[in-house]
């Protein structure tokens, strides 16, 4: 007959789930960063959702749809400025500058030497016709990383029905009405902020 010191102890019940992935040191983070944007050519995005969500799995969709939109609301480039908060959320000011490196330092002189060869081939008419070629690529890359993360909009105190009007809004105002960013995010992006902070608030 088993003892109660020989039955198993059952699991606790408050076990801590397991830890998050993150940059295992500031060399990590430099080189993550370098691989991403070297991989960045014509459509950023896609690798940059592909890489720190569904890759490396440091942000969550999310996470990711709102640092985004607080990196593209800030100037400069978007992917930099994403890079620069991510390094500074784990590693502080150290961090920021490690990302930032990995963002500029060989994606610099990879597009120093292919500006240099560019310069000898851009009137040839089969470079011109490549180029038109990977612009399309670069659109079906935002454009299918966009329905990727439209899902994570499910849970947004507004409601899906209401961002999907939003989307619209701002595909509008871009497309249609040739809206300049600068006017498209304080006027639609500051409808939405309005609304979800009236919607949050207690």
């Amino acid at each position: 007959m088993a003892t109660a010191a020989n039955l198993p102890s059952p699991p606790p019940c408050d076990a801590a789930p397991p830890p998050r992935p993150r940059p295992r040191n500031l060399a990590d983070l430099f080189w993550s960063f370098t691989w991403l944007a070297l991989q960045g050519f014509g459509g950023v995005l896609a690798v940059v959702q592909r890489e720190l969500v569904e890759k490396k799995r440091w942000m969550t969709n999310e996470e990711f749809v709102e640092e985004w939109a607080v990196a593209q609301i800030m100037p400069g480039p978007n992917v930099v400025n994403l890079s620069i908060m991510i390094g500074d959320r784990y590693f502080g000011l150290r961090g920021a500058l490690a990302a930032l490196a990995g963002m500029l330092t060989f994606p610099l002189i990879l597009v120093l030497a292919l500006a240099v060869i560019y310069a000898e081939f851009a009137s040839h008419p089969a470079v011109a016709g490549a180029l038109r070629g990977m612009g399309a690529v670069a659109a079906g890359l935002i454009a299918g990383v966009g329905i990727k993360l439209f899902a994570s909009i499910k849970n947004h105190p507004l409601g899906r029905p209401l961002c999907v009007v939003f989307t619209a809004l701002t595909i509008m105002a871009m497309v249609v009405l040739r809206w300049p960013l600068w006017w498209t995010l304080p006027v639609i992006g500051g409808a939405a902020c309005l609304l979800t902070w009236r919607k949050l608030a207690p």
